[in-house]
């Protein structure tokens, strides 16, 4: 039998660090999303992202990046922020017109939402080589 509810509980539940809780969800929700957008498409379910680098096959390439705006409709349908999808489009060369079209939204404002923070991403990445 379970203990009695307390006024202490109720404190308790307000006041427990949630976060790391917050974070698992998001990840497990960003991985389902990328799952289900690979089946969507008809991609490899090993490797939804489709950015294996050794992959020369241009076919590939694109089915990799369609998989990618088909996981940022469905992170965006589910609430989720897809600034890691942006940024695996951008870094393909998908343009903004596209990424915008994808979120059901101007280019423009597809830029102003997520703009800075890829630039930001990919700048950090290219000092690291």
């Amino acid at each position: 039998m379970a203990a009695p509810f307390t006024p202490d509980h109720l404190g308790t539940g307000l006041i427990v660090d949630i976060a790391p809780a917050v974070s698992a969800v998001v990840a497990a929700a960003s991985a389902e999303a990328a799952r289900c957008a690979a089946e969507l498409i008809g991609a490899d379910p090993a490797d939804p992202t489709g950015t294996d680098p050794a992959t020369p096959d241009v076919h590939a390439d694109a089915k990799a990046l369609a998989t990618q705006l088909v996981r940022l409709r469905i992170e965006l349908a589910a609430g989720l922020d897809p600034i890691d999808t942006v940024v695996v489009l951008r870094r393909g060369e998908v343009t903004w017109a596209a990424i915008a079209q994808a979120a059901g939204t101007s280019r423009q404002a597809a830029h102003e939402r997520w703009g800075r923070r890829v630039r930001e991403e990919l700048d950090g990445q290219d000092s690291d080589d």
